[in-house]
């Protein structure tokens, strides 16, 4: 029994749980490559132009599969994670955009899951799932949604602490837990708000982490944040939930506006997505209240790596001179701060 999980979308935050769910059922999961240039394109050349660029990486991952020989494909329809609060069109309708574009012959697992109706929950959307394997023992089911939640929450132990999501999910999927200490010294620290395909799928976000990292600056994201400290960002700002990854992006920004010990904050979106728009605006007017410098990056398979890097050296380069500021007006000591710029030629 194999089943084939599209490297995209969903599958940055939730593919510890499908790991520990699926061996535990003794179905074997088999990843699409990392999205490539020609991921992209073949996904791309499927669907109108306007679509988001993750919808776009998504169906390219899909192909990757098939071209894999992979006949089972988890293709999932998230409608809502709460009640009345629901993820944008794209996402819920995601099986049928698949089956309209690629016409290519697979299976795909079309679960469910939409907690604002009944009868379609999280253990009825694993029963659905694992139902295309002949898999309808409910014990059965239950105690591998455990192994699952038991790998999930391993990886949000990890993150919440603050290890580097690659290590974190590494750590969960052999079964450790590993809380490393960053021992580098960062003078600059930055919140980086997205959604976890948008920043972690190395392609899209162009490598943001490193190269951040590289410029001597601690990045944090929503994933070192629990969903208690999500909702009471979400409260800072005076906000409430309406869409499915709100606490993500508008609970993410308001935690971290608040948090003194960060210096400013870098929004990643994907050109023509609609609930980020609406998010964004209320994110940015929130930051000039909180006086917090911001700037947002939108990607698209067009996105430029030269001008990417040119507007996050622009950005780290103010929050330095800030900083430098702020230290020549209350330190009797003066310690200069120096943005590393260099560090393209240097890694070459």
């Amino acid at each position: 029994m194999k089943i084939g999980i599209p490297r995209a979308m969903s599958f940055y935050e939730n593919y510890p749980f499908f790991y520990g769910f699926f061996k535990a059922l003794g179905i074997d999961i088999v990843l699409s490559d990392k999205t490539t240039k020609k991921t992209l394109s073949m996904g791309a050349s499927l669907v109108v132009t306007e679509t988001c660029l993750p919808i776009k990486i998504f169906v390219g991952h899909v192909l990757n599969l098939i071209e894999k020989g992979i006949d089972k494909i988890f293709v999932p329809s998230i409608q809502s994670i709460e009640p009345k609060i629901y993820n944008c069109s794209k996402i819920r309708g995601l099986p049928d955009l698949i089956r309209n574009v690629v016409k290519k012959p697979f299976t795909m697992i079309e679960a469910t899951f939409d907690k604002s109706e009944k009868n379609q929950g999280f253990y009825e959307f694993l029963q659905e799932i694992v139902g295309y394997f002949g898999i309808f023992d409910k014990n059965k089911i239950k105690e591998a949604s455990k192994e699952g939640w038991k790998v999930y929450n391993n990886f949000r132990v990890m993150t919440n602490s603050g290890v580097p999501y690659k290590k974190a999910l590494q750590y969960a999927l052999d079964g450790k837990i590993c809380l490393t200490e960053d021992t580098n010294e960062y003078p600059i620290s930055i919140a980086l708000v997205s959604h976890p395909y948008n920043i972690y799928d190395e392609k899209a976000s162009m490598k943001i982490f490193d190269k951040l990292n590289k410029m001597g600056v601690k990045v944090y994201s929503a994933l070192n944040l629990t969903r208690e400290q999500m909702h009471e960002g979400l409260n800072t700002l005076e906000q409430s939930a309406y869409w499915a990854n709100e606490l993500e992006m508008t609970g993410c920004a308001g935690y971290y506006m608040k948090d003194q010990s960060v210096d400013g904050i870098i929004t990643v979106t994907s050109f023509g997505c609609g609930p980020d728009s609406l998010m964004l605006e209320r994110i940015t007017r929130k930051s000039r209240q909180f006086d917090k410098p911001m700037l947002n990056l939108t990607i698209d398979e067009h996105t430029g790596e030269a001008g990417f890097i040119t507007r996050l050296e622009a950005f780290i380069d103010m929050l330095y001179r800030k900083k430098r500021m702020l230290n020549f007006e209350n330190a009797d000591e003066q310690v200069m701060y120096q943005p590393n710029i260099k560090y393209i030629e240097l890694s070459k």
